[in-house]
């Protein structure tokens, strides 16, 4: 696809939507790969792949992804002859009980998804190893019953300390609290322990000198009496690393001889967090999966663009059928362009296997390739006009085009004499047609209407005016060519119609008479100028006081949009910090989310914060959410005052 058009066309940010679902970087590298397609067999498991991930989700919403976090260089150690740390064995074990959950609910699901449930057919249960793991770590320590030798080499560890502390109180308190000791506690210098003494006394004590005090009035001194038990305690630590070396090796070579299942597993769970992450963006923008044809056609119906979202106005268009080039007409700001850019990236999305914001009964055509031609282009670094920038464009897509080719082409012609930009817009529209591309192509030029109306394979399109309201109303006719709104504009701001109807002979050679319109409204935001100084403060004070309105208005309905998204004691995936959190508080009118993490009560932007688990299924009914959501200081002040009124008893949350 042309990367052009993949800019123009904001493809990318597209992609960028894409990648905030997914919770894995291996997921997030599939959509950095994702590319339109254009065999119609792969687009079509794609899109299917994408409906079928919405039905899960639709159901619930506790997916079990895992975010594979660290998984790649775990599996780079693999056959190097390096040993895995217990912290990696952990990692591992969880991620492997993780991929049986996966294919259970997989299996679960079978009829309501049965292609995206294949796939988690092929994912191992590595039991065995699951076990071993689970039989020799424990919070990513190695334990005791990992082996009988590591049993024993730590109780006589614990023998010896103990021993030590005996012997280390006993000195201590033979020594008395104040005249030899500088403090009566014990320290530990290097691994071994000492104990404080006044440097004055520091020939009274049989033993080794260690450290020193900054100031140097304390000297710590190890006993002699503790000096064979720390050098039989540090023996006896070296054994334990050399057989806890041993079990981790044992586990290690273990892991290396399921290499292949391991990694098909990591395979499918970033594949899984790729789907979902479609089934996710598909929900966002309410989409719906397409028919496909190879017959360059495309109806789109009640089609919204996918980053303006709920509130574009639909997009109702057709092409293929009856003919094969659109002309668009209508005024500046109209929508013109917006409309080009909505089906160009629909038709990106669909052939990557994405759903679109249209209604169910939508079609598109597969095209090779899309051609696209949008904004001035001007570049001052290869002095560039507007015009020779649009003509380098088009010269290319000449070249490039075939029968199989999307041309999409804004403003054609524009740029340059209004006679030779005509000519050469008509021009540039036959050789595209003659080529057998699909043609969307927006214009001014009245000459190019009157073409698109009488020649075969040609049609015309306009952006429909409000003339009562001199506003556009975004809405795209097929079949008629636009009005000549500049004429009808100075006829409702009050020109003359007898000089509107000569303009209007000049640049048509035809005579129309205007005197007939009718404007059944007044227009909309009229300015009255204001006759005297408190008018002109009473005109301020009510802007003002509108704005304010506006903006509280706004906020209010933000906050109205969030609220309702996250629910006190919902599980949340918070993709800034790849980790989940539970829900303390609502959305406040910003839009951000109150959400515990590690025990830490942080603001989070909504957009951030993806729905993980429902309360409903983390928490019995009428469960008391302060036991996860406050401190135990919180809740027996909270307590307190629900019986009495305590003075200066504070909550601090």
């Amino acid at each position: 696809m042309n990367k052009t058009a993949i800019e123009l066309l904001e493809y990318g940010r597209i992609k960028g939507k894409l990648k905030e679902y997914t919770l894995s970087e291996l997921g997030a590298e599939l959509v950095d790969k994702l590319q339109p397609q254009f065999n119609k067999r792969i687009i079509e498991t794609w899109l299917k792949e994408t409906t079928e991930a919405k039905s899960i989700l639709n159901i619930t919403s506790a997916v079990p992804i895992h975010s594979l976090k660290g998984m790649d260089k775990l599996t780079e150690k693999f056959g190097k002859g390096m040993v895995l740390q217990a912290t990696d064995l952990a990692a591992l074990c969880d991620f492997l009980e993780n991929s049986s959950k996966m294919k259970k609910f997989m299996k679960n699901a079978m009829d309501t998804a049965p292609l995206v449930t294949s796939y988690g057919l092929s994912i191992y249960d590595i039991e065995e190893l699951v076990e071993e793991i689970n039989r020799c770590i424990r919070g990513n320590s190695v334990i005791d019953k990992a082996t009988t030798s590591l049993a024993k080499i730590r109780k006589k560890i614990a023998i010896l300390e103990e021993r030590m502390k005996t012997k280390l109180d006993s000195i201590v308190k033979s020594m008395g609290n104040n005249e030899y000791l500088q403090d009566n506690l014990v320290s530990v210098r290097d691994g071994r322990y000492v104990i404080p003494v006044k440097r004055e006394h520091s020939k009274s004590i049989n033993g080794e000198v260690l450290d020193r005090s900054n100031t140097g009035s304390t000297v710590f001194i190890e006993p002699k009496e503790v000096k064979k038990l720390q050098n039989q305690l540090n023996q006896m630590k070296i054994e334990e690393e050399q057989e806890e070396y041993k079990v981790l090796s044992q586990l290690t070579a273990l892991a290396e001889g399921y290499t292949k299942e391991i990694s098909i597993n990591i395979e499918i769970m970033a594949n899984y967090d790729f789907i979902f992450a479609k089934g996710k963006l598909s929900r966002y923008m309410e989409g719906n999966t397409v028919t496909l044809n190879n017959n360059k056609c495309i109806c789109i119906k009640k089609g919204k663009h996918p980053l303006i979202g709920k509130e574009a106005v639909p997009l109702n268009f057709s092409i293929g059928d009856d003919y094969h080039s659109l002309v668009i007409t209508g005024p500046n700001t109209g929508g013109k362009t917006v409309v080009l850019k909505t089906v160009g990236l629909m038709c990106m999305m669909v052939q990557s296997g994405l759903h679109v914001p249209v209604a169910e009964g939508s079609q598109f055509s597969i095209f090779k390739n899309i051609l696209v031609d949008i904004g001035d282009g001007q570049s001052i670094e290869q002095s560039l006009s507007t015009f020779s920038s649009h003509l380098k464009n088009i010269i290319y897509i000449l070249q490039e085009v075939s029968p199989q080719t999307l041309v999409i082409v804004d403003e054609l012609g524009s740029g340059t004499d209004p006679g030779e930009g005509m000519g050469l817009a008509i021009s540039i529209l036959e050789a595209l047609s003659s080529n057998g591309a699909t043609t969307l192509a927006t214009t001014h030029y009245s000459e190019i209407k009157e073409f698109a109306d009488k020649t075969h394979g040609f049609e015309n399109g306009c952006m429909e005016f409000d003339i009562n309201s001199l506003k556009p109303t975004y809405k795209l006719k097929i079949g008629r060519a636009g009005e000549s709104n500049g004429f009808l504009i100075a006829l409702r701001l009050g020109m003359s119609s007898e000089l509107i109807k000569r303009a209007h002979e000049i640049t048509y050679k035809e005579i129309k008479d205007y005197n007939d319109y009718k404007f059944t409204a007044p227009i909309e935001n009229e300015v009255q100028m204001p006759k005297t100084e408190n008018a002109v403060k009473e005109k301020a004070y009510d802007e003002a006081k509108d704005k304010a309105y506006d903006e509280a208005k706004d906020k209010l309905e933000t906050k109205k949009k969030v609220v309702g998204k996250f629910k006190v004691g919902d599980c949340v995936f918070i993709s800034s910090l790849n980790r989940t959190g539970i829900v303390c508080e609502q959305a406040n009118h910003k839009g951000e989310v109150g959400v515990m993490v590690m025990k830490k009560k942080l603001k989070i932007n909504h957009k951030r914060l993806s729905l993980y688990i429902e309360g409903d299924e983390l928490y019995p009914e009428d469960y008391d959410m302060d036991i996860v959501l406050e401190s135990k200081e919180n809740r027996k002040k909270k307590k307190t005052l629900s019986r009495k009124f305590v003075r200066d008893l504070q909550i601090h949350s």
